[in-house]
């Protein structure tokens, strides 16, 4: 689980590198590029739909995991530690700092995307940049609190019975629920779903992914639900891909927008099958290929909450740059993302790691821990 939830962290920093060179995001991403290409659209939607349910899931996991080790009391002090603190501290000066880079760029480039050129033209009439309330990438983070104190909730309410029951079902059963569960929430919103960043916490955000948190706090307490949908891992990764390259079709791209209810109905559901599907692949196939503990596997498990709180804007400084340079988009990618990564994962290294932003992160746990259960936002 440790080291699932640093890939999806990490897969995270790659969707976000992949916006500048989307046909569907050319449109609204300030640091769109003028090359891109559908792949790219293919591609990253598709890790998109099943990456936050996904984290999600492993975010109920390490909670259950608290709540059975400590108290609910243990749940909250961890939460307020991990989660809730950098919350606060760190939005005002990413949002500050993106939104610094955003004016520049705005005042600077040569051959602004459409986005920019708007902010451009705003602080042309108006002398300031347009006000963008909201969390950012940071948004998870105000969910998992979200998510913490409906935990207490049910767990007054005595609703984990509910969660004993349905875990009882047959495995084939989860394979309908899923999808059928989360679709109503997936109605609520285009395809494909949009990140909820604002400070106001969104109806369907909060059924769909707490629908996902939900699953992940039950799964740790009846394992065994995994060992039951294993037969059936080649039609979870099958029937998801499946669904994905029907959705993807259907909409060109998701650049259809118009559409009958029952038409966004039934999108909704394909959404929501590869959401579900997908996320019960990773967990089958993260105990399968995920199982060790290793140096290298720690070190990235206790650097991805880092790399991701702070790299959306190393990567916009990178990729605003890049803006006016004439280099094939796959170039640029590859260069945006490698130098990311690299000045991500080296002031982890070299200002995190042997500080007290460490021990505030992580929980002070270094390369040699024998425990891979508590790593990162969820477990330690």
């Amino acid at each position: 689980m440790d080291n699932l939830r640093a890939l999806a962290m990490l897969a995270g920093v790659v969707f976000h590198a992949a916006l500048a060179y989307s046909p569907l995001m050319h449109p609204v991403w300030p640091a769109a590029d003028r090359g891109n290409s559908s792949v790219v659209d293919a591609v990253a939607w598709f890790v998109h739909l099943f990456r936050m349910p996904l984290f999600f899931a492993i975010a109920g996991y390490f909670s259950a995991r608290l709540v059975t080790r400590g108290s609910m009391a243990a749940l909250f002090r961890h939460r307020c530690r991990r989660i809730l603190l950098p919350l606060l501290v760190l939005t005002p000066p990413l949002l500050a700092g993106m939104t610094r880079l955003t004016q520049h760029a705005a005042e600077t480039a040569s051959n602004p995307p459409p986005a920019l050129a708007w902010i451009r033209a705003f602080i042309d009439q108006h002398g300031a940049m347009p006000a963008m309330p909201g969390w950012a990438h940071l948004w998870f983070l105000f969910y998992l609190m979200l998510f913490t104190l409906l935990v207490w909730v049910a767990s007054a309410l005595g609703l984990g019975r509910i969660g004993t029951r349905l875990f009882g079902m047959p495995a084939l059963s989860w394979v309908v629920a899923g999808p059928v569960l989360t679709a109503p929430a997936l109605m609520m919103v285009g395809a494909p779903w949009p990140a909820p960043e604002f400070f106001v916490p969104a109806l369907w955000a909060l059924v769909f992914f707490g629908l996902y948190f939900a699953f992940g706090y039950q799964l740790c307490r009846h394992d065994g639900l995994l060992d039951r949908l294993r037969p059936l891992s080649s039609f979870l990764l099958a029937g998801a891909l499946a669904a994905y390259a029907w959705l993807f079709r259907w909409t060109d791209g998701f650049e259809t927008e118009h559409a009958s209810a029952w038409v966004h109905g039934v999108r909704a559901l394909l959404e929501a099958c590869v959401g579900s599907w997908m996320t019960l692949w990773c967990l089958l196939a993260s105990k399968r290929w995920l199982d060790s503990r290793s140096t290298a596997l720690r070190w990235l498990a206790d650097s991805a909450y880092w790399v991701y709180l702070i790299h959306l804007p190393v990567l916009l400084a990178i990729q605003y740059r890049l803006l006016d340079v004439p280099w094939h988009w796959t170039l640029e990618f590859a260069a945006s993302l490698a130098a990311t990564f690299l000045l991500s994962f080296a002031s982890y290294q070299l200002l995190v790691r042997h500080t007290v932003i460490a021990r505030w992160l992580n929980g002070g746990t270094t390369l040699s821990a024998v425990s891979t259960t508590t790593s990162g936002p969820h477990g330690r």
